[in-house]
């Protein structure tokens, strides 16, 4: 019997999740919820782009979610500039027993040593008494710095030292309130964007350092927080909208995890507007992007993830992996104990059932 699912949030991720609780016969899509009026009313195929209606149409009423009596929401809605809504959403569908995956608030994704205690025994006393489980994840906070670590980790005979790096160029990233608001760019060099607002680095990557230093065995003390930004040479056009010369147009961020005063676990951002801009930071392996993961050990890796799309680019092809990641791990989830659920403890989820290759244009 499938599944019975509803989304949360149609944006970048959610969107992308639509098309596979859509097309995976794993799940049968009862409710999509979203946050703006004009796609209230609209079948969710046609908010997928998908040709075949569902007799699914938007409401934008987390209750009439409820009502739908789904096993699973699968929450995307924005987190970063709502947190504590985004928070109390989630709680809410927890305390009805309808289980959660999703991509924010990514503070779940390892809250522990990150977030309020007060806010995790909420999240633990809310799914015990309820019966309901939680896994929230994604790319970067995510698997490509979870996941993949762990994995090779698990080979090593000696670790002294776990590297995970993004470097991107977010020129196509159309998402212009994580663009501008959150990360600053288009906006004068002085001017303090909120990642790089003392502690929201940390609060933001302390999940991914805090989950990894739990599975290698170690305590972090302290994480160490650096960023430098790089203005436009010149007036230029990205997805997002325009960026004016001498305005923010590449940043280069560090979380630096102490271990006893050195350097052990560091998530690293190298993100440009233009491949042309700051060419002596770290370069990607594929035009445009990729997820890189060092570790220095016995032996040492360099693993660069290389994602791809027929539909898209690079950061499409990103999105559609944090999507991925999210849907298939429902199954687990609803079969698996109550609580809230991390990388560390949930199995190696697989994916849908293979399919004959999709047609190139």
């Amino acid at each position: 019997m499938p599944i019975r699912v509803a989304l949360v949030g149609t944006g970048n991720v959610g969107r992308l999740s639509l098309t596979q609780l859509i097309e995976d016969s794993r799940f049968e899509l009862v409710a999509v919820c979203v946050s703006t009026a004009e796609k209230v009313g609209v079948d969710a195929a046609t908010l997928a782009g998908l040709e075949t209606p569902t007799g699914v149409r938007a409401v934008d009423d987390l209750g009439a979610v409820i009502a739908a009596k789904p096993d699973c929401v699968v929450y995307c809605a924005m987190g970063d500039t709502r947190p504590v809504e985004a928070f109390n959403d989630v709680v809410r569908f927890l305390a009805t027993g309808i289980d959660v995956v999703g991509s924010s608030p990514n503070t779940l994704q390892y809250p522990w040593g990150v977030m309020p205690q007060k806010a995790i025994t909420k999240i633990e006393e809310t799914t015990a008494a309820s019966g309901a489980s939680l896994f929230v994840t994604g790319v970067d906070p995510g698997f490509a710095n979870d996941l993949i670590p762990f994995v090779f980790a698990g080979t090593c005979q000696r670790i002294e030292q776990v590297r995970c790096m993004e470097i991107a160029d977010y020129a196509t990233y159309d998402g212009a309130t994580v663009m501008f608001d959150v990360m600053g760019f288009g906006k004068p060099l002085e001017e303090t964007p909120m990642l790089f607002l003392p502690g929201v680095l940390g609060l933001a990557w302390g999940t991914t350092i805090r989950q990894l230093a739990a599975g290698l065995g170690v305590t972090v003390d302290e994480i160490e927080e650096l960023h430098e930004s790089d203005p436009a040479p010149e007036d230029f056009e990205i997805a997002a909208g325009p960026i004016a010369k001498g305005t923010r147009a590449a940043v280069r961020f560090q979380n630096i995890g102490k271990v006893e005063g050195r350097p052990a676990i560091v998530i690293e951002h190298v993100t440009r507007l233009r491949g042309d801009l700051r060419p002596d930071w770290a370069q990607p392996a594929q035009p445009g992007g990729c997820y890189r993961v060092e570790i220095t050990g016995e032996p040492s890796y360099t693993v660069d993830i290389c994602p791809t799309s027929l539909k898209g680019d690079h950061n499409h092809a990103a999105i559609v992996a944090a999507a991925g990641r999210i849907v298939n791990a429902i199954p687990a989830v609803v079969e698996g104990r109550a609580g809230l659920r991390t990388t560390l403890d949930l199995p190696l989820v697989t994916g849908p059932a293979l399919t004959p290759p999709l047609r190139r244009a």
